[in-house]
């Protein structure tokens, strides 16, 4: 029996899979694989999380504490600091971050490293796939080359392809979305070789309803970016028009509703502070980087990525304008930042826009908080480090801010009680829509 035989029948039973860093990635594709019968192995260089798993305890609250208590309690399901294990599982699953540098040059320590790890472990039979957001050509030309020179170090010498087997699967989670879950969302599946693309197929089986075989792994890799691409586009061209209608005093988000009404033709996407999350923001960015190896340029790309950069100081000029209205002046303004986190109802913090309004109004010289209830500390950020705490709303404590800025439209915001007792709302989410009659100004931005 071939390697690639042993390989996928090992999988069709009751494979072990590791699974490399238990984050908003790994973690519910951790419960996806162990929901589907397969044993998992998690491997992350923080120890909080290992304890926090081993207890039982949700780190990432808005996956809820069903999930960890349910892998605490199973025997088919551990997680360690010790990479040494790597030669353990049948399948390795690469799930690590793949932030921006100081020049918004792609950062791919995590992978790089992580591919060391899985070099220095690596055995005969055994599929490697990447799942971390990157640039086509990566798990080709950057990891694949790492893994067998750590490999060969050992002296274990493999062929990809017969005796080691490499595919890249594109993450697609979306937090806080219910409607469609890692198990229910098809998954996109291309391997660096036919043998790759079929072992990384049945094991996906294994955990989601529908992956979906394409040609490559660059066919995979590309096809993540431009999912990305595509709203990152969009949200840039209805910031654009929101600035555009505001000087017309025109509200942008009826004229969306609006157009949501054709029913073909429209798509409608929505305005913002600015974007969040890792995907949107951070994954054009790779594709204009490697598009410059071909001697590619990416104008539209790169404008919508200025666009979009350019919300966080857009609304605190909005803010400031509508200050100097009420004859206040930023200087000594109390402001109260509704929303920490990049998106309703969870508690994301990568790459929010929250934070960089925040630092702006401290270097205008105002006297800034924020409420958001799933936020209750400002963590510690790659690009920011604020001592702030999250505080609580009451009629007395709102009338005390020159302005309330929405940033994020938490469900489980009181939003009438900012409409009946602040001064003035500037509201970047249409957060305040159908609250009338409303007591405050309320200001679009």
């Amino acid at each position: 029996m071939t390697t690639f035989e042993q390989l996928n029948l090992r999988l069709t039973r009751e494979p072990l899979i590791g699974i490399i860093g238990l984050g908003y990635v790994g973690l519910p594709l951790a419960d996806a694989f162990h929901t589907g019968g397969c044993r998992v192995l998690g491997f992350d260089i923080d120890q909080a999380k290992i304890d926090a798993l081993a207890t039982g305890t949700n780190y990432l609250k808005h996956l809820g504490a069903e999930m960890t208590t349910r892998l605490a309690s199973s025997d088919r399901f551990s997680a360690t600091t010790d990479f040494s294990r790597l030669a353990e599982p049948d399948a390795i699953i690469i799930c690590v971050p793949t932030p921006l540098g100081r020049h918004n040059e792609p950062d791919m320590s995590y992978v790089i490293n992580s591919a060391r790890d899985v070099g220095r472990a690596v055995r005969p039979g055994q599929l490697v796939v990447l799942e971390s957001t990157t640039y086509p050509g990566t798990t080709r030309q950057d990891m694949l080359p790492v893994i067998l020179r750590e490999a060969a170090a050992r002296d274990v010498n493999l062929t990809p392809g017969t005796d080691l087997f490499v595919a890249f699967s594109p993450e697609r989670e979306d937090p806080g979305r219910t409607s469609h879950t890692t198990r229910t969302t098809p998954k996109l599946v291309g391997g660096l070789d036919d043998a790759s693309t079929d072992l990384a197929v049945a094991l996906y089986k294994r955990a989601v309803q529908a992956p979906v075989r394409v040609s490559s792994a660059e066919v995979a890799e590309a096809a993540k970016v431009l999912e990305n691409i595509f709203r990152a586009v969009n949200i840039a061209m209805v910031n654009e028009l929101k600035v555009i209608f505001d000087h017309m005093g025109i509200d942008v988000w009826e004229v969306i509703d609006a157009a949501a009404t054709k029913p073909f033709g429209f798509m409608p996407f929505y305005p913002g502070p600015g974007l969040g999350g890792h995907c949107i923001p951070i994954d054009p960015f790779y594709l204009t980087w490697k598009a410059r190896e071909y001697g590619q340029n990416t104008r539209f790309i790169e404008l919508a990525g200025e666009i979009n950069t350019r919300m966080p100081r857009y609304v605190v000029e909005r803010t400031v304008a509508a200050l100097n209205d009420d004859r206040k002046p930023a200087a000594g303004s109390r402001i109260l930042v509704s929303g920490l986190a990049y998106k309703k109802n969870i508690d994301d913090v990568r790459e929010t826009p929250a934070a960089e309004i925040i630092e702006e109004f401290f270097a205008l010289g105002c006297h800034v908080d924020y409420h958001d209830p799933h936020v209750p500390v400002f963590p510690r950020m790659r690009k920011h480090k604020l001592e702030l705490t999250s505080v609580p709303l009451s009629p007395q404590a709102i009338a005390s801010y020159d302005a309330v800025v929405i940033v994020t439209d938490h469900t489980a915001v009181d939003y009438r009680l900012y409409a009946d007792h602040a001064r003035l709302i500037v509201d970047t989410r249409n957060a305040t829509k159908g609250l009338r009659p409303c007591k405050a100004r309320v200001v679009k931005a």
